[in-house]
């Protein structure tokens, strides 16, 4: 339980990794390599946010009467210098692989940069940039097939009001208007929204590519909103970001039922209302959940709780199942196909246990489990990108 509640914290703290503290002492960087590019996150037209074969990032801002401008990016902060132009410049030290949410800060106000596109995390719209990894062709825009990802409004009458998802549909999906598909529901993390898989997270790219290689079978791909919150007094929060849980003596002010609401808008409204929408295979052996931080440990929770609903988990950075766990879900082991479970290489420096290690201890019990380390990365979106990748392999084989 202990463990349980020290992931719950750091998933509602934020879902990349050093957003939500308040930033360190401004770093010293080292003169970098001037061989920048511009980043494929930059708005269009713009020619900064700029990235270089170290991994170091620049901006360049225009804030005229500004005194002070910074950079932050990945728990530090960068002091910018005005160049001949009057602009605010400045380079971060290198970065890990993948993407990584950056603000500006004007004067002390947290801003986004003005030249990138945006996205929802840390509980607010941010700026981001992808930093090159070596590994990115499988999440590279590249010709083939391309599947479709659909905004659905709908009517949630557990909520009494009307939500909002996006869908991933294969690119076969509309040519072949007589066969039907198994289904994963994918979720965010803390201080993200259904918008964090479509963009941050590069699923279509992922799917397609997948698929034009045959590595994985066509399936349909949900990504609602999971959000929920402990009410609490209002506490002051300069950067506009989510404070993490409250605790009270030795543990979390948590309810035990904290992922019951969403659960029950997952199985009362967003499956009934998929279902009816889609041309689905409406049981338990091709339905499927998985997510990431919060959302995986949603998926663990709802996953034990409701295994007729769920034949297929993913859980990736947020915490694993057991044996144990698992033998003392009734019907769990009846209905359940595949546990999946990921983290990246750093967090487990930063004393998560190895999943394998359980993996293999599920495997000794008769459950078909896998476990997968993302090299070099910690609780950030190319982790999650990369188990995405590895777990739509071995689903609804």
């Amino acid at each position: 339980m202990k463990r349980f509640l020290t992931i719950l914290a750091l998933a509602l703290a934020v879902c990349s990794c050093g957003q939500n503290k308040p930033a360190p002492e401004t770093a010293n960087v080292e003169p970098s390599k001037e061989d920048f590019v511009t980043a494929p996150n930059a708005q269009t037209g713009k020619e900064y946010p700029k990235v270089n074969s170290e991994r170091r990032v620049r901006v360049r801002v225009n804030a005229t009467d500004a005194q002070s401008v910074k950079l932050d990016i990945g728990g530090a902060t960068y002091d910018l210098h005005r160049d001949a132009e009057g602009y605010w410049i400045g380079d971060s030290a290198p970065q890990d692989e993948g993407f990584h949410y950056y603000q500006i800060i004007i004067d002390g106000a947290y801003v986004p940069d003005p030249s990138s596109l945006y996205y929802y995390g840390v509980s607010r719209w941010s700026s981001g940039i992808d930093v090159p990894a070596h590994d990115q062709d499988f999440y590279q825009l590249k010709d083939v097939p391309q599947g479709e990802v659909r905004e659905i409004y709908y009517w949630s009458p557990t909520n009494n009001a009307m939500r909002h998802c996006y869908v991933y549909l294969p690119a076969e999906y509309d040519k072949n208007p007589n066969k039907r598909y198994p289904v994963l529901y994918l979720q965010h993390g803390g201080g993200e929204s259904e918008h964090g898989w479509p963009q941050q997270g590069k699923t279509a790219q992922i799917m397609d590519n997948l698929l034009a290689e045959g590595k994985c079978v066509p399936f349909i791909i949900v990504m609602d909103n999971g959000s929920w919150r402990i009410e609490r007094p209002q506490e002051p929060n300069p950067r506009g970001q989510q404070a993490p849980a409250r605790r009270q003596g030795g543990g979390m002010n948590l309810p035990d039922d904290w992922y019951q609401g969403f659960a029950n808008t997952l199985i009362q409204d967003i499956i009934p209302m998929i279902d009816a929408r889609f041309r689905t295979i409406p049981d338990n052996a091709h339905r499927a959940m998985a997510g990431l931080s919060m959302g995986g440990m949603e998926t663990k929770e709802i996953g034990l709780k409701y295994p007729e609903v769920f034949s297929s988990l993913g859980i990736f950075s947020g915490g694993e199942i057991t044996p144990e766990e698992a033998a003392a879900s009734k019907n769990f082991k009846a209905n359940n196909k595949l546990v999946f479970v990921s983290y990246g290489s750093r967090e487990l420096e930063n004393g998560n246990r190895d999943p394998k290690a359980t993996a293999e201890q599920m495997k000794a019990a008769g459950y078909n489990a896998h476990a997968y380390i993302s090299p070099d990365t910690a609780h950030e979106w190319q982790s999650w990108r990369r188990a995405l990748y590895n777990f739509a392999q071995l689903l609804f084989k």
